[in-house]
C-alpha cells in the first residue's frame, strides 16, 4: 500500500514546480506523453451523437494510437482474444453529460470487428441503476455484450485500499452491518476486476468536477472501483491522496489498456448534473495510454471554454495531478505532453494512421 502522507508530503515539495494545466504542444523529442485528438464535423447535431461518425472518430484514435493501419491491428496491441475487456463509463451523469452510449457503441463495435467474443466484453460503472437509466443496459442486450456494476458484482475481501481517514459505510459496502454503527478504514476493490475483467478501456466524459477539476479518468475509475468512497467525496485534500492511490492499485491501473475522453461535448459547468446550457461540442474524442495527460488536458479545455463563455473561473489545485506523477500513473506537465491532432474529412473518406514516436508511445 501506498503512505498518503508520503504522497502530499511530496507533492507539497514539489509545489514551487507546479504544472500550469494548461494545454501546451511539445516536440516528440521532449514529450514524455503522448495524446491523440481525433475531432470531426458532424459527430454531433444539437447535442445529439451521430453513431456512423463517431465511429470513424473512435477508429481513426485508435489506429493513430497504436500506429497500426487497421482497428483489427490496433486492438491486437492492446487486449488478447482470451482477455476479459472491461469497458469502464461514468453513467451517474446520464447519457447526455456522462460517458455517452454512443461512444461505447462504437467501441463495442469496433472491438467486435476485430473479432473479440461479445462474452468477453462488459460494460461496467459503479452501480447497475445508473447503468439502466443511462441506457447501458438496454445497450448491452442490443449488442450481446454484459452490463455491470461494482456493487452487484460484489467486492473482494483479500484485495482494498487502506487510509486511516474513517468512512460512514453504507448499503453495498463490503463491511457495511445494518442496524448498527458502521465506520471502515479499508476501500475493497470490485471483484469485477478481481475475478473477472483482465484488461480495462476507461471512457470518461470532459465534464466538469468542482474539486478535480475533472470527473476524468483518474476520478471514475478510482471511485468506481472500490467501496467506501463516502470519506473522499467532498474533500479536496482526500481525494488528492486517495484518487491516484488506488488508480495505482494493480488490480485497478495495471487492468487499463488505453483511456478515452468522450469530448464529443464539454461540460464546463455541472458536475454530476447534465446542464447543457454550461456546455459545448468539441467532435472530438482523445485517446492516450496516460491517464493524467488526458486529465489534466481536459481540465484546460473546460477552463478555456468558461473562459470563452464569460463564465466564472474555477481555481484547479494540481495536487491530485502531481500525486498521480508522483506514484508514476502519466504526466501532469503540460509542457511533457504531445499532442497529434486530426481533423477527420468528410465521411467515406479514408484516414491513415500516423505512426507513434518511439519515446511517447505508451506509459
Amino acid at each position: 500500500m501506498f503512505s498518503g502522507l508520503a504522497a502530499v508530503l511530496l507533492a507539497q515539495a514539489w509545489a514551487g514546480d507546479a504544472p500550469a494545466l494548461a494545454p501546451a504542444a511539445t516536440s516528440s523529442s521532449r514529450a514524455r506523453a503522448r495524446v491523440v485528438i481525433v475531432e470531426g464535423a458532424g459527430a454531433t447535431d444539437a447535442f445529439a451523437p451521430n453513431l456512423p461518425r463517431v465511429r470513424q472518430l473512435f477508429d481513426a484514435g485508435l489506429t493513430n494510437l497504436a500506429g497500426t493501419a487497421s482497428s483489427a491491428e490496433a486492438w491486437a496491441t492492446y487486449v488478447t482474444a482470451a482477455d476479459v475487456v472491461g469497458i469502464k463509463v461514468l453513467s451517474q451523469p446520464g447519457a447526455l453529460s456522462g460517458t455517452r452510449p454512443a461512444v461505447v457503441e462504437a467501441l463495442v463495435g469496433s472491438l467486435l470487428a476485430a473479432g473479440h467474443p461479445a462474452t468477453n466484453i462488459v460494460i461496467w460503472d459503479k452501480y447497475r441503476e445508473d447503468l439502466r437509466a443511462a441506457g447501458y443496459l438496454t445497450l448491452a442486450a442490443r449488442l450481446g455484450v454484459v452490463a455491470e456494476g461494482a456493487v452487484q458484482a460484489g467486492y473482494d475481501p483479500a484485495v482494498f485500499y487502506e487510509n486511516t481517514i474513517p468512512g460512514e459505510l453504507v448499503w453495498g459496502d463490503l463491511e457495511y452491518q445494518p442496524g448498527g454503527e458502521s465506520m471502515g478504514q479499508k476501500s475493497y476493490v470490485t471483484r469485477l476486476l478481481t475475478s473477472r475483467i483482465t484488461r480495462v478501456v476507461n471512457v470518461s466524459p470532459m465534464l466538469n468536477h468542482n474539486l478535480l477539476g475533472v470527473s476524468g479518468n483518474l476520478f471514475s475509475l478510482s471511485l468506481g472501483s472500490v467501496d467506501n468512497t463516502r470519506r473522499f467525496d467532498e474533500d479536496l485534500d482526500r481525494l488528492a491522496v486517495a484518487v491516484p492511490e488506488i488508480y495505482a492499485l494493480p488490480e485497478v491501473g495495471d487492468r487499463v489498456a488505453f483511456s478515452v475522453v468522450d469530448a464529443l461535448v464539454a461540460q464546463y459547468r455541472g458536475e454530476r448534473d447534465s446542464l447543457l446550457h454550461y456546455a459545448t461540442p468539441l467532435n472530438q474524442l482523445r485517446f492516450s495510454t496516460d491517464p493524467v495527460a488526458l486529465d489534466v488536458l481536459s481540465i484546460a479545455e473546460l477552463a478555456a471554454r468558461r473562459r470563452g463563455k464569460g463564465s466564472q473561473e474555477v481555481p484547479v489545485n494540481p495536487l491530485p495531478y502531481l500525486n498521480a506523477e508522483l506514484l508514476e500513473l502519466g504526466v501532469s506537465k503540460a509542457d511533457a505532453i504531445r499532442q497529434d491532432r486530426i481533423q477527420l474529412p468528410p465521411m467515406g473518406t479514408v484516414v491513415p494512421s500516423v505512426a507513434p514516436s518511439p519515446a511517447a508511445t505508451r506509459r
